[in-house]
Protein backbone atom coordinates (compact mmCIF):
# COMPACT_ATOMS: atom_id res chain seq x y z
CA UNK A 1 0.00 0.00 0.00
CA UNK A 2 1.93 3.09 -1.21
CA UNK A 3 1.82 6.48 1.32
CA UNK A 4 -0.11 9.66 0.19
CA UNK A 5 2.17 12.52 -0.29
CA UNK A 6 0.86 15.03 1.99
CA UNK A 7 0.60 18.54 0.83
CA UNK A 8 2.74 21.61 1.62
CA UNK A 9 0.20 24.25 3.77
CA UNK A 10 -0.62 27.25 1.20
CA UNK A 11 1.59 30.09 1.63
CA UNK A 12 -1.79 32.35 2.96
CA UNK A 13 -3.52 29.71 5.59
CA UNK A 14 0.65 30.08 6.82
CA UNK A 15 0.39 33.70 7.50
CA UNK A 16 -3.26 34.38 8.12
CA UNK A 17 -2.83 33.29 11.76
CA UNK A 18 -0.42 35.65 12.08
CA UNK A 19 -2.24 38.57 10.37
CA UNK A 20 -4.98 37.95 12.95
CA UNK A 21 -2.28 38.49 15.96
CA UNK A 22 -1.08 41.46 14.31
CA UNK A 23 -5.02 42.91 14.09
CA UNK A 24 -5.29 41.71 17.66
CA UNK A 25 -2.52 43.69 18.85
CA UNK A 26 -3.33 46.75 16.95
CA UNK A 27 -6.93 46.21 18.55
CA UNK A 28 -5.42 46.10 21.87
CA UNK A 29 -3.78 49.51 21.18
CA UNK A 30 -6.98 51.09 19.46
CA UNK A 31 -8.67 49.87 22.79
CA UNK A 32 -6.01 51.33 25.48
CA UNK A 33 -7.36 55.04 23.27
CA UNK A 34 -4.31 57.49 25.08
CA UNK A 35 -1.67 55.36 24.37
CA UNK A 36 0.86 58.28 26.55
CA UNK A 37 -1.31 57.19 29.62
CA UNK A 38 -0.08 53.32 28.67
CA UNK A 39 3.30 53.17 27.77
CA UNK A 40 4.37 50.59 29.61
CA UNK A 41 1.64 48.63 27.54
CA UNK A 42 2.22 49.86 24.79
CA UNK A 43 5.71 48.98 24.30
CA UNK A 44 4.76 45.80 25.62
CA UNK A 45 2.30 45.01 22.63
CA UNK A 46 4.15 46.51 20.26
CA UNK A 47 7.20 44.58 20.69
CA UNK A 48 4.85 41.46 20.42
CA UNK A 49 3.62 42.52 17.33
CA UNK A 50 6.93 43.16 15.81
CA UNK A 51 7.78 39.09 17.16
CA UNK A 52 4.78 38.04 14.88
CA UNK A 53 6.17 40.43 12.43
CA UNK A 54 9.23 38.36 11.95
CA UNK A 55 7.38 35.18 11.91
CA UNK A 56 5.27 35.97 8.99
CA UNK A 57 7.94 37.43 6.82
CA UNK A 58 9.89 34.00 7.61
CA UNK A 59 6.99 32.24 6.69
CA UNK A 60 6.17 34.62 3.30
CA UNK A 61 9.54 34.18 2.41
CA UNK A 62 10.13 30.55 3.10
CA UNK A 63 7.08 29.23 0.88
CA UNK A 64 5.81 30.04 -2.77
CA UNK A 65 4.20 32.92 -3.25
CA UNK A 66 0.43 32.95 -4.06
CA UNK A 67 -2.06 35.25 -5.43
CA UNK A 68 -4.41 34.86 -2.34
CA UNK A 69 -1.64 35.78 -0.24
CA UNK A 70 -0.47 38.68 -1.57
CA UNK A 71 -4.11 40.02 -1.48
CA UNK A 72 -4.40 38.73 2.32
CA UNK A 73 -0.86 40.89 2.70
CA UNK A 74 -2.67 43.93 1.28
CA UNK A 75 -5.97 43.73 2.77
CA UNK A 76 -4.58 42.58 6.15
CA UNK A 77 -1.95 45.67 5.97
CA UNK A 78 -5.30 48.54 5.47
CA UNK A 79 -7.33 46.48 8.14
CA UNK A 80 -4.33 47.65 10.22
CA UNK A 81 -4.44 50.94 9.63
CA UNK A 82 -7.98 51.54 9.96
CA UNK A 83 -8.25 50.03 13.29
CA UNK A 84 -5.63 53.18 14.43
CA UNK A 85 -6.83 55.43 11.68
CA UNK A 86 -9.38 56.72 14.53
CA UNK A 87 -7.02 57.61 17.67
CA UNK A 88 -6.11 60.78 18.73
CA UNK A 89 -2.50 61.37 18.42
CA UNK A 90 -1.01 61.06 21.89
CA UNK A 91 2.52 59.66 21.48
CA UNK A 92 3.70 62.66 19.45
CA UNK A 93 2.31 65.90 19.43
CA UNK A 94 3.82 67.01 16.42
CA UNK A 95 0.50 67.00 14.79
CA UNK A 96 -0.55 69.39 16.91
CA UNK A 97 2.02 71.76 15.12
CA UNK A 98 0.73 71.11 12.21
CA UNK A 99 -2.71 71.96 13.05
CA UNK A 100 -1.62 75.19 13.90
CA UNK A 101 0.59 76.12 11.17
CA UNK A 102 -2.51 75.64 9.45
CA UNK A 103 -4.58 77.72 11.40
CA UNK A 104 -2.79 80.53 11.01
CA UNK A 105 -2.68 80.05 7.70
CA UNK A 106 -6.69 80.22 7.44
CA UNK A 107 -5.71 83.65 9.48
CA UNK A 108 -3.45 84.73 6.50
CA UNK A 109 -0.40 85.00 8.19
CA UNK A 110 2.85 83.35 7.38
CA UNK A 111 3.79 80.06 9.32
CA UNK A 112 7.39 80.98 8.89
CA UNK A 113 6.75 84.25 10.74
CA UNK A 114 4.65 82.94 13.02
CA UNK A 115 5.25 81.68 16.59
CA UNK A 116 3.12 79.64 18.71
CA UNK A 117 3.89 81.57 21.86
CA UNK A 118 2.85 84.78 20.63
CA UNK A 119 0.19 86.10 23.20
CA UNK A 120 -1.91 86.74 19.79
CA UNK A 121 -2.28 83.11 19.44
CA UNK A 122 -3.71 82.07 22.73
CA UNK A 123 -6.68 81.46 21.66
CA UNK A 124 -5.83 79.22 19.41
CA UNK A 125 -4.37 76.31 21.42
CA UNK A 126 -6.63 73.33 21.56
CA UNK A 127 -4.51 72.51 24.09
CA UNK A 128 -1.47 74.25 26.10
CA UNK A 129 0.43 76.34 23.63
CA UNK A 130 3.37 74.85 25.66
CA UNK A 131 2.19 71.44 24.43
CA UNK A 132 2.86 72.32 20.66
CA UNK A 133 6.90 71.12 19.55
CA UNK A 134 8.65 73.92 19.42
CA UNK A 135 6.39 76.28 20.89
CA UNK A 136 8.80 79.39 20.70
CA UNK A 137 10.18 78.46 17.77
CA UNK A 138 8.57 79.64 13.82
CA UNK A 139 8.14 76.53 11.47
CA UNK A 140 11.03 74.80 10.38
CA UNK A 141 8.31 72.11 8.07
CA UNK A 142 8.88 72.88 4.03
CA UNK A 143 6.80 74.65 1.62
CA UNK A 144 4.68 71.40 0.36
CA UNK A 145 3.68 70.27 4.01
CA UNK A 146 2.65 73.88 4.78
CA UNK A 147 0.43 73.85 1.89
CA UNK A 148 -0.93 70.61 2.94
CA UNK A 149 -1.33 72.15 6.44
CA UNK A 150 -3.27 74.49 5.01
CA UNK A 151 -6.00 72.52 3.55
CA UNK A 152 -5.71 69.79 5.93
CA UNK A 153 -7.27 72.61 8.77
CA UNK A 154 -9.72 74.14 5.81
CA UNK A 155 -11.01 70.46 5.11
CA UNK A 156 -10.55 68.40 8.23
CA UNK A 157 -9.10 70.04 11.45
CA UNK A 158 -10.03 67.61 13.78
CA UNK A 159 -6.63 66.57 15.64
CA UNK A 160 -7.68 63.06 14.20
CA UNK A 161 -8.77 63.53 10.88
CA UNK A 162 -6.10 65.90 10.80
CA UNK A 163 -4.28 62.68 10.07
CA UNK A 164 -5.82 62.08 6.72
CA UNK A 165 -3.71 63.56 4.46
CA UNK A 166 -0.64 61.08 6.02
CA UNK A 167 -2.63 58.29 6.37
CA UNK A 168 -3.51 58.01 2.72
CA UNK A 169 -0.15 59.11 1.73
CA UNK A 170 0.87 55.80 3.69
CA UNK A 171 -1.71 53.82 1.51
CA UNK A 172 0.17 55.35 -1.62
CA UNK A 173 3.37 54.02 -1.04
CA UNK A 174 1.55 50.59 0.26
CA UNK A 175 -0.53 50.01 -3.04
CA UNK A 176 3.23 51.56 -5.05
CA UNK A 177 4.87 48.22 -3.70
CA UNK A 178 2.24 46.49 -4.39
CA UNK A 179 1.76 47.32 -7.89
CA UNK A 180 5.86 47.05 -7.76
CA UNK A 181 4.67 43.25 -6.27
CA UNK A 182 2.41 42.56 -8.74
CA UNK A 183 4.79 43.70 -12.19
CA UNK A 184 6.95 40.85 -10.59
CA UNK A 185 9.68 43.04 -9.52
CA UNK A 186 9.38 41.99 -5.65
CA UNK A 187 7.97 38.57 -3.70
CA UNK A 188 5.04 38.47 -1.15
CA UNK A 189 7.41 39.01 1.79
CA UNK A 190 8.57 42.67 0.61
CA UNK A 191 5.30 43.98 0.15
CA UNK A 192 4.67 42.79 3.89
CA UNK A 193 8.20 44.52 5.03
CA UNK A 194 6.43 47.44 4.75
CA UNK A 195 2.22 46.51 5.05
CA UNK A 196 2.29 44.96 8.50
CA UNK A 197 5.91 46.61 9.82
CA UNK A 198 4.12 47.85 13.35
CA UNK A 199 6.25 50.84 13.80
CA UNK A 200 4.76 52.30 9.88
CA UNK A 201 1.60 51.13 11.64
CA UNK A 202 1.54 53.02 14.65
CA UNK A 203 3.69 56.42 13.47
CA UNK A 204 1.38 57.11 10.53
CA UNK A 205 -1.97 55.58 10.91
CA UNK A 206 -2.47 56.09 14.67
CA UNK A 207 0.02 59.71 15.28
CA UNK A 208 -0.33 60.68 12.08
CA UNK A 209 3.44 61.81 10.69
CA UNK A 210 3.96 63.65 7.99
CA UNK A 211 6.79 62.10 7.22
CA UNK A 212 4.60 59.72 4.80
CA UNK A 213 4.12 62.83 2.71
CA UNK A 214 7.93 62.65 1.47
CA UNK A 215 7.82 58.69 1.62
CA UNK A 216 4.98 58.50 -0.72
CA UNK A 217 6.71 61.23 -3.08
CA UNK A 218 10.32 59.47 -2.66
CA UNK A 219 9.07 56.13 -4.01
CA UNK A 220 7.10 56.93 -6.54
CA UNK A 221 10.33 59.13 -7.68
CA UNK A 222 12.46 55.95 -6.83
CA UNK A 223 9.72 53.49 -9.46
CA UNK A 224 10.32 56.02 -12.12
CA UNK A 225 13.37 56.65 -12.41
CA UNK A 226 14.21 53.73 -13.75
CA UNK A 227 12.19 54.25 -16.58
CA UNK A 228 11.24 56.39 -19.66
CA UNK A 229 9.28 59.15 -16.89
CA UNK A 230 12.23 60.61 -15.97
CA UNK A 231 10.37 64.20 -15.90
CA UNK A 232 7.92 63.28 -13.12
CA UNK A 233 10.23 61.44 -11.31
CA UNK A 234 12.19 64.39 -10.59
CA UNK A 235 8.81 66.54 -9.59
CA UNK A 236 8.21 63.56 -7.31
CA UNK A 237 11.51 63.88 -5.74
CA UNK A 238 10.99 67.76 -5.37
CA UNK A 239 8.10 67.24 -3.71
CA UNK A 240 9.72 64.62 -1.23
CA UNK A 241 12.19 67.60 -0.75
CA UNK A 242 9.62 70.17 -0.46
CA UNK A 243 7.68 67.70 2.06
CA UNK A 244 10.41 66.86 4.27
CA UNK A 245 13.89 67.88 3.30
CA UNK A 246 15.75 64.36 4.28
CA UNK A 247 15.57 63.08 0.43
CA UNK A 248 17.72 66.02 -0.29
CA UNK A 249 20.62 63.78 -0.27
CA UNK A 250 19.28 61.66 -3.43
CA UNK A 251 19.16 64.91 -5.50
CA UNK A 252 22.59 64.26 -7.13
CA UNK A 253 22.23 61.01 -7.85
CA UNK A 254 19.10 62.03 -9.92
CA UNK A 255 21.09 64.35 -11.01
CA UNK A 256 23.70 61.91 -12.52
CA UNK A 257 20.93 59.79 -13.74
CA UNK A 258 19.40 62.28 -15.53
CA UNK A 259 23.30 62.61 -17.52
CA UNK A 260 22.83 66.88 -16.02
CA UNK A 261 23.62 68.99 -17.05
CA UNK A 262 24.65 67.95 -20.75
CA UNK A 263 21.08 66.24 -20.83
CA UNK A 264 17.73 66.18 -18.02
CA UNK A 265 17.26 69.93 -18.67
CA UNK A 266 13.37 69.37 -18.90
CA UNK A 267 12.92 67.05 -15.84
CA UNK A 268 15.10 70.00 -14.15
CA UNK A 269 13.45 72.93 -14.87
CA UNK A 270 10.15 71.08 -14.19
CA UNK A 271 11.32 69.91 -10.39
CA UNK A 272 12.89 73.57 -9.99
CA UNK A 273 9.14 75.60 -11.26
CA UNK A 274 7.35 72.76 -9.04
CA UNK A 275 9.59 73.90 -5.98
CA UNK A 276 8.97 77.93 -6.94
CA UNK A 277 5.05 77.18 -6.96
CA UNK A 278 5.16 75.44 -3.80
CA UNK A 279 7.13 78.14 -2.00
CA UNK A 280 5.75 81.58 -3.54
CA UNK A 281 3.21 82.12 -0.78
CA UNK A 282 5.58 81.85 1.57
CA UNK A 283 8.49 84.19 0.06
CA UNK A 284 7.98 87.09 2.48
CA UNK A 285 9.81 84.39 5.24
CA UNK A 286 13.25 84.07 2.78
CA UNK A 287 15.62 86.09 5.22
CA UNK A 288 14.68 84.18 8.13
CA UNK A 289 14.62 80.76 7.29
CA UNK A 290 18.30 80.19 8.65
CA UNK A 291 17.92 81.96 11.97
CA UNK A 292 14.50 79.36 12.63
CA UNK A 293 16.78 76.60 11.30
CA UNK A 294 19.92 77.39 13.84
CA UNK A 295 17.28 77.82 16.78
CA UNK A 296 15.53 74.75 16.21
CA UNK A 297 19.07 72.93 15.68
CA UNK A 298 20.01 74.47 18.99
CA UNK A 299 16.89 73.25 21.21
CA UNK A 300 16.83 70.12 19.18
CA UNK A 301 19.17 67.54 19.68
CA UNK A 302 20.28 64.78 21.58
CA UNK A 303 17.08 62.83 21.36
CA UNK A 304 17.05 59.08 20.58
CA UNK A 305 20.65 59.56 19.08
CA UNK A 306 23.14 56.91 18.31
CA UNK A 307 26.51 57.60 16.68
CA UNK A 308 26.37 61.12 17.48
CA UNK A 309 25.27 61.10 21.13
CA UNK A 310 29.01 58.71 21.33
CA UNK A 311 30.97 61.02 19.44
CA UNK A 312 29.78 64.29 21.32
CA UNK A 313 30.46 62.69 24.17
CA UNK A 314 33.99 61.35 23.56
CA UNK A 315 34.24 64.54 21.88
CA UNK A 316 32.59 67.12 23.80
CA UNK A 317 31.73 68.91 20.93
CA UNK A 318 28.33 69.32 19.32
CA UNK A 319 29.95 70.94 16.24
CA UNK A 320 32.14 67.98 15.87
CA UNK A 321 29.76 64.82 16.27
CA UNK A 322 27.59 67.20 13.76
CA UNK A 323 30.04 68.18 11.04
CA UNK A 324 31.15 64.58 10.98
CA UNK A 325 28.02 63.09 10.19
CA UNK A 326 26.74 65.84 7.92
CA UNK A 327 30.22 65.17 5.86
CA UNK A 328 29.83 61.77 6.24
CA UNK A 329 26.47 61.80 4.33
CA UNK A 330 27.26 63.95 1.95
CA UNK A 331 30.20 62.00 1.18
CA UNK A 332 28.02 58.82 0.57
CA UNK A 333 25.89 60.86 -1.06
CA UNK A 334 28.38 61.83 -3.97
CA UNK A 335 29.66 58.50 -4.01
CA UNK A 336 26.08 57.33 -4.91
CA UNK A 337 25.75 59.47 -7.83
CA UNK A 338 29.50 58.93 -9.13
CA UNK A 339 28.72 55.25 -8.77
CA UNK A 340 24.83 55.67 -10.35
CA UNK A 341 23.59 53.31 -7.81
CA UNK A 342 20.00 51.50 -7.81
CA UNK A 343 17.88 54.52 -6.37
CA UNK A 344 16.15 52.13 -3.69
CA UNK A 345 19.37 50.85 -2.56
CA UNK A 346 20.57 54.21 -2.21
CA UNK A 347 17.90 55.81 -0.37
CA UNK A 348 18.42 52.90 2.54
CA UNK A 349 21.97 53.64 2.52
CA UNK A 350 21.80 57.01 2.58
CA UNK A 351 18.32 57.43 4.92
CA UNK A 352 19.89 54.89 7.05
CA UNK A 353 23.08 56.95 7.61
CA UNK A 354 21.44 59.75 8.01
CA UNK A 355 19.77 57.83 11.08
CA UNK A 356 22.45 56.81 12.79
CA UNK A 357 24.58 60.40 12.59
CA UNK A 358 21.70 62.38 13.58
CA UNK A 359 21.26 64.50 16.97
CA UNK A 360 17.80 63.39 16.54
CA UNK A 361 16.39 59.80 16.02
CA UNK A 362 12.88 59.98 16.65
CA UNK A 363 11.01 56.50 16.33
CA UNK A 364 8.91 57.88 13.53
CA UNK A 365 12.07 58.82 11.46
CA UNK A 366 12.54 55.10 10.96
CA UNK A 367 9.89 55.04 9.11
CA UNK A 368 12.31 56.12 6.05
CA UNK A 369 13.83 52.70 5.59
CA UNK A 370 11.18 50.65 5.17
CA UNK A 371 9.97 51.00 1.75
CA UNK A 372 13.58 50.79 0.57
CA UNK A 373 14.08 47.43 2.43
CA UNK A 374 11.05 46.10 0.81
CA UNK A 375 12.11 47.24 -2.91
CA UNK A 376 15.32 45.69 -2.23
CA UNK A 377 14.28 42.71 -0.21
CA UNK A 378 18.04 41.36 -0.62
CA UNK A 379 20.50 42.70 1.98
CA UNK A 380 22.24 40.77 4.81
CA UNK A 381 21.42 44.06 6.55
CA UNK A 382 17.45 43.86 5.96
CA UNK A 383 16.97 41.21 9.54
CA UNK A 384 19.02 44.37 11.54
CA UNK A 385 17.52 47.22 10.50
CA UNK A 386 13.74 45.80 10.59
CA UNK A 387 14.24 44.93 14.04
CA UNK A 388 15.62 47.98 14.97
CA UNK A 389 12.42 49.76 13.47
CA UNK A 390 10.85 47.37 16.35
CA UNK A 391 12.59 48.30 19.16
CA UNK A 392 12.29 52.01 18.58
CA UNK A 393 9.13 51.89 20.61
CA UNK A 394 11.69 51.21 23.56
CA UNK A 395 11.82 55.42 22.76
CA UNK A 396 8.87 55.82 23.88
CA UNK A 397 9.93 55.27 27.43
CA UNK A 398 10.84 58.90 27.55
CA UNK A 399 7.56 59.97 27.85
CA UNK A 400 6.92 58.34 31.17
CA UNK A 401 9.39 60.30 33.39
CA UNK A 402 8.33 63.57 31.23
CA UNK A 403 4.64 62.93 32.23
CA UNK A 404 5.80 62.46 35.46
CA UNK A 405 8.46 64.57 36.26
CA UNK A 406 8.20 67.21 33.36
CA UNK A 407 11.97 65.88 32.45
CA UNK A 408 12.74 64.56 29.04
CA UNK A 409 15.85 62.34 29.09
CA UNK A 410 16.50 58.97 27.58
CA UNK A 411 18.52 56.81 29.81
CA UNK A 412 21.14 54.98 28.67
CA UNK A 413 20.00 51.35 29.65
CA UNK A 414 17.01 52.03 27.05
CA UNK A 415 19.50 53.27 24.91
CA UNK A 416 21.55 50.19 25.02
CA UNK A 417 18.30 48.15 24.50
CA UNK A 418 17.08 49.99 21.52
CA UNK A 419 20.79 50.28 19.58
CA UNK A 420 23.21 47.34 20.65
CA UNK A 421 21.57 44.68 19.64
CA UNK A 422 21.16 46.01 16.00
CA UNK A 423 24.85 47.07 16.26
CA UNK A 424 25.98 44.18 17.49
CA UNK A 425 24.19 42.62 14.12
CA UNK A 426 26.08 44.63 11.64
CA UNK A 427 29.09 43.97 13.34
CA UNK A 428 28.65 40.45 13.22
CA UNK A 429 27.56 40.72 9.79
CA UNK A 430 30.65 42.84 8.66
CA UNK A 431 32.95 39.89 10.31
CA UNK A 432 31.36 36.72 8.75
CA UNK A 433 30.10 35.36 5.50
CA UNK A 434 26.65 34.05 7.44
CA UNK A 435 23.92 34.65 4.68
CA UNK A 436 20.53 36.73 5.71
CA UNK A 437 17.86 34.71 7.28
CA UNK A 438 15.35 37.15 5.83
CA UNK A 439 15.54 38.72 2.20
CA UNK A 440 18.31 35.93 0.62
CA UNK A 441 19.15 37.11 -2.85
CA UNK A 442 16.55 34.49 -4.78
CA UNK A 443 15.39 36.01 -8.50
CA UNK A 444 11.77 36.33 -8.21
CA UNK A 445 12.16 34.01 -11.52
CA UNK A 446 13.87 31.44 -9.77
CA UNK A 447 11.20 30.78 -6.95
CA UNK A 448 9.26 27.67 -7.49
CA UNK A 449 5.53 27.49 -8.62
CA UNK A 450 3.26 26.04 -5.94
CA UNK A 451 2.22 22.58 -6.43
CA UNK A 452 -0.70 22.03 -9.11
CA UNK A 453 -3.91 20.95 -6.26
CA UNK A 454 -6.07 18.60 -7.38
CA UNK A 455 -9.42 19.91 -8.98
CA UNK A 456 -11.45 19.42 -5.77
CA UNK A 457 -9.20 21.36 -3.65
CA UNK A 458 -9.13 25.02 -3.29
CA UNK A 459 -5.84 27.08 -4.85
CA UNK A 460 -3.20 28.94 -2.85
Amino acid sequence: MSRSRSRPVSQWLRVLPLALALEAAFLLLARLGNLELYVVETIAIALGAGIVYFVALYFLEHSPDSRRAFWLILLASVAFRLTLVPLRPTLSDDIYRYRFDGQVQAMGINPYLARPDNPRFAALAVRSIREIPGYNIRSIYPPFSELVFREAWRLVPGPAAFKSPFVLADLLVLLALAWWTRRGHARNYQLAIYGWNPLVVVEFAASGHNDALALAATVGATMLIIGPRRVVSTILLAAGVLAKAFPAVLVPLWLARLKWPRRGWPAVLAATGFAVLCAWPYRSALPSVLATFHQYETSFRDNNASVYLVLQRLTGSHAFALGLGVGLVAGLAIWAAARRLDPARAAFLLFGTILLVSPNGYPWYFTWVVPFLAIVGTSRYLVPWLMLTILQFLSYQVLIGYRILGTWHFPPLFLALTYAPFYAWLLWNAFTSRPPTIGKRIPVSAIPAAPTPPADASSG
